[in-house]
């Protein structure tokens, strides 16, 4: 029953927003009442506790509007100052073909962006540039989401790992006893490794996963079998991005396999495309913008761009603030002393100890992506020499769209930060865990013995309520590395097990309720967020459930567990191709 109830503002959130389409702001006060009411009258949480949690979600929630708002800022100034178009010029000059464009935009760019921020970074800057690059806004949204998986774990400079596990592992004398000779930081390097070969050979397809989402969805033909067609590209481009990313996971640790597999990714894949390498025969381009549905559009306006106009910038002169941006983040990530004082007490507001909880919130506005965003649009001022009108429009413009987001994001963050803290605040006799972990710990009682297939989906799970693959480690990794330790297995395998915790953690921001909410509001594309997951959901799917495939056959052994994680693939993008067939005839035949 407890677990039913644990479960019921997920199923919320799901029914309301995915299976009805609700708008988030709608599905999310449902469900934050839902969870509220629950963890007060069922797990005794405390009036206490759920307004210090309902109080710390309201912060994080202006700091993710924070960054919403520079995200469409910036867009705004490259629009206003013209040099949007030499950014849109440059990236046809390379290839008209929007299956390519998705590819290194997303998957390469964003994935170079995620290493370097993380914290939902990758859909605030690449979602607003394919907008401007002529994508619908659904599917702008859609394409940054789905590569959100690959980097994650290595996101702002390895933090899901160094963060995320190494405080879900550490100060347990269990783990500690049972790893030694290893400490705890040479166990993390292994656990890192593990990740860096999971992620590997399941991420290598997501750029052909994209590839047919893109044309199943947003093509004329409405065809998946489109999208594959470009698979020597996309297999090339995937192998481009992971096979230097494993190598880095491997021996160099958790900071940089994503910025040095995006980074080398984009050296070999761009100049590979103006070449004509690998490229498929056929452009892919979406249909005529009169004959968009409606849920594809956004709030901001889609700018129809002369080919006849000269732009008034160089393609490297125009691109100069995403290479500002990336500059930043990596100057701000990357040297110990700054990042120090970025994050010091003296720059750091702190809200401790709220209504006399053990829960605390800060802000730290300069170590924000949206301060780097901010500094780099008034760069822009000068650098494109934009008049005040064009400034006040641009300023104007993001202000408005920042505030229609605001509603879905200051209603579903805080009901993630009530179930995550939801747990028994004073003694009663059916004192029970926080939700999210009672859910985790049902969930190992029912599948003791394929605990590797299961494993995944609890790392996705707490992705999906927290929005943070940082968040779902510390919460699941020593309950994932327990629970492997009581079904038998050793300390490697062990590590196996804490791997698929992060991989599935990275999968679930595919769909994470408040990425979904940020991504989609810097592209205007308000109370339509379900749409979104409904598309994510798909290729998180596949995900989690072959990093299953891969944690049983690697952990047990056995042909039939190997056999299926090579079929399992094979069968998705199968069941994908003849069901977009289907779909295609039928609406031929009305």
């Amino acid at each position: 029953m407890f677990t039913f109830l644990a479960l019921m503002p997920i199923l919320t959130v799901f029914i309301l927003l995915v299976v009805l389409r609700l708008p988030a702001k709608y599905a999310m006060t449902a469900s934050y009442l839902v969870t509220a009411l629950l963890a007060l009258f069922v797990w005794h949480a405390g009036a206490a506790q759920v307004a210090a949690a309902t109080t710390n979600g309201i912060i994080v929630a202006l700091t993710i509007l924070f960054i919403v708002f520079s995200a469409i800022l910036l867009l705004n100034t490259l629009k206003e100052s013209g040099a949007m178009l030499a950014i849109r010029r440059g990236f046809m000059d390379i290839t008209p073909d929007r299956r390519v464009q998705a590819i290194i935009v997303a998957w390469l760019f964003c994935s170079l962006v995620e290493g370097s921020s993380g914290y939902g970074t990758p859909s605030a800057v690449g979602a607003p540039l394919l907008l401007a690059l002529g994508f619908p806004a659904m599917a702008a949204v859609m394409v940054v989401l789905i590569i959100q998986s690959t980097p994650v774990s290595f996101g702002a400079v390895g933090t899901p790992l160094l963060l995320g596990v190494w405080s879900g592992i550490d100060n347990k004398q269990d783990l500690a006893d049972s790893i030694q000779p290893l400490s705890i930081s040479d166990y993390l390097l292994q656990i890192t490794a593990n990740v860096g070969l999971f992620h590997a050979l399941i991420g290598v397809l997501i750029p052909l996963i994209l590839s047919a989402f893109l044309t199943r969805f947003f093509g004329e033909k409405k065809s998946f079998v489109e999208g594959l067609k470009v698979w020597p590209f996309a297999l090339f481009a995937g192998i481009c991005f992971t096979l230097p990313y494993y190598l880095v996971a491997k021996y160099l640790g958790p900071e940089f396999p994503s910025l040095v597999g995006g980074f080398i990714g984009l050296l070999i894949i761009v100049p590979a495309a103006k070449r004509g390498f690998l490229m498929p025969k056929e452009i892919f381009d979406f249909g005529p913008r009169e004959s968009w549905d409606q849920d594809w559009l956004g709030t901001l306006a889609q700018e129809d761009f002369d080919n006849s106009v000269a732009p008034k910038f160089s393609v490297l002169r125009a691109f100069s603030p995403y290479a500002i941006v990336i500059g930043l983040l990596i100057i701000t990530r990357v040297i110990e002393p700054l990042q120090a004082f970025l994050t010091g007490d003296s720059t750091t507001i702190v809200f401790s100890n709220l209504f006399g909880t053990e829960i605390s919130s800060k802000v730290q506005l300069l170590y924000s992506p949206g301060t780097i965003l901010i500094i780099t649009s008034l760069l822009c001022m000068g650098i494109y020499g934009m008049n005040k009108g064009q400034v006040k429009r641009s300023w104007s413009v993001s202000a408005k769209t920042m505030v229609a987001a605001a509603p879905a994001l200051l209603l579903s963050v805080p009901m993630v930060q009530v179930f995550i803290n939801s747990g028994s605040s004073i003694e009663v006799a059916t004192e029970l865990p926080a939700m999210p972990i009672l859910l985790a710990q049902s969930a190992a009682a029912a599948f003791h013995d394929t605990w590797p297939l299961v494993s995944p989906w609890i790392g996705a799970m707490g992705a999906f309520i927290a929005g943070s693959n940082t968040i779902s480690n510390m919460m699941f990794s020593y309950f994932q590395w327990s629970t492997a330790s009581q079904i038998g297995l050793n300390t490697d395998l062990a590590a196996q097990v804490v791997a698929l915790q992060a991989i599935g953690g990275a999968a679930g921001n595919m769909i994470s309720v408040h990425n979904v909410v940020a991504a989609c509001a810097v592209v205007g594309l308000v109370n339509k967020e379900g749409y979104v997951i409904r598309k994510t959901l798909v290729a998180m799917t596949y995900y989690v459930v072959q990093a299953g495939f891969l944690g049983m056959a690697v952990i047990f052994g056995g042909v039939i567990w190997w056999l299926l994680a090579v079929i399992w693939p094979i069968l998705f993008l199968t069941v994908m191709s003849v069901t977009s067939k289907s779909t295609a005839s039928k609406s031929s035949s009305i």
